[in-house]
């Protein structure tokens, strides 16, 4: 009886500790001596150059906040593991414990808020259309009658939808399963254009096999503040991913980074992006905070 009661405790325990630990990031990292950091394979912000290796601004930014984790815990080594999400699976991935922290290139609004927390802003995005340059498009209104493209599990179409300009413009959607299949579509001639986050267009573009024949054309469609995304109702793990950004930014770090990524050669192709630092990314450095996109929308 005592055996049966005891291992009825011994249950109770781990049961409590595992749950404890789903709202407490901070311990399971101590508990496990490794942490796992959701990356993207063919975003802007954070993508593969193959053999398992993930690279970008946003990832070498999400190891750093990890490095700074890792002293805060007095751990003398951290396992670092790399989960590739998508557009469709990066919240569940999160939300079940699969993922501790992502850093690809996600969106802060007001209805993931519901489901996950976020980190403060990194980087403010620009959603813009990427065309042939020999096409003629030039903006929205000569998407009327052509195929565009987008990524299952974005909003790009719907903000191009949604944007005042588009009325009247009708247009067909085909949806990639990544960043990479998207452009592909563009690339041979399976779509007119392809709606995106303006650093994913300019990534692919550099990666591309001629970036001349590409450009970024017409109207600004919506401003999203992206940011790194880990689980809800975690305030001392938000709080030491919060830190870690901020020390970042005010000890000049991340914004070396950010010339490291966009504005000199990067891997694989050894291309440079060519995207200088936007006006609204600065302002959000200036005074970090976690605002969902709809507030940046009020301005």
């Amino acid at each position: 009886m005592k055996k049966h009661l005891l291992a009825v405790a011994v249950t109770a325990l781990a049961a409590g500790s595992a749950f404890a630990q789903a709202n407490d990031t901070l311990a399971k990292i101590k508990a496990s001596g490794s942490v796992t950091l959701g990356v993207r394979e063919s975003s802007g912000l954070s993508y593969t150059v193959g053999n398992g290796k993930y690279v970008g601004f946003h990832t070498e930014m999400g190891e750093i906040i990890l490095a700074d984790i890792q002293k805060q815990l007095g751990l003398a080594k951290l396992e670092t593991k790399y989960q590739p999400v998508t557009s469709q699976n990066r919240i569940p991935l999160v939300t079940n414990g699969t993922v501790d922290l992502e850093c690809g290139s996600t969106t802060n609004n007001a209805a993931r808020q519901k489901d996950v927390a976020f980190a403060v802003t990194t980087y403010v995005e620009e959603v813009r259309t990427v065309v042939k340059a020999n096409s003629g498009i030039t903006s929205i209104k000569d998407l009327n009658g052509k195929t565009v493209a987008t990524t299952t599990g974005t909003t790009s179409v719907q903000t191009l939808r949604k944007h005042e300009r588009a009325g009247g413009i009708d247009f067909k959607e085909v949806f990639g399963k990544d960043h990479a299949d998207s452009f592909l579509m563009l690339e041979t001639g399976r779509a007119d254009a392809f709606v995106m986050d303006g650093s994913i267009l300019a990534a692919n573009v550099s990666k591309s096999k001629n970036p001349a024949d590409y450009k970024i054309v017409g109207e600004v469609l919506s401003v999203e503040p992206i940011a790194c995304m880990l689980r809800k109702d975690d305030a001392a793990f938000k709080k030491a991913v919060d830190d870690s950004i901020k020390r970042q930014i005010a000890d000049g770090s991340l914004a070396k980074l950010y010339d490291k990524w966009f504005m000199q050669p990067v891997p694989p192709t050894n291309t440079k992006i060519g995207l200088p630092m936007s006006d609204a990314t600065k302002a959000a450095w200036a005074a970090p905070n976690d605002k969902p996109m709809e507030d940046y929308a009020k301005k």
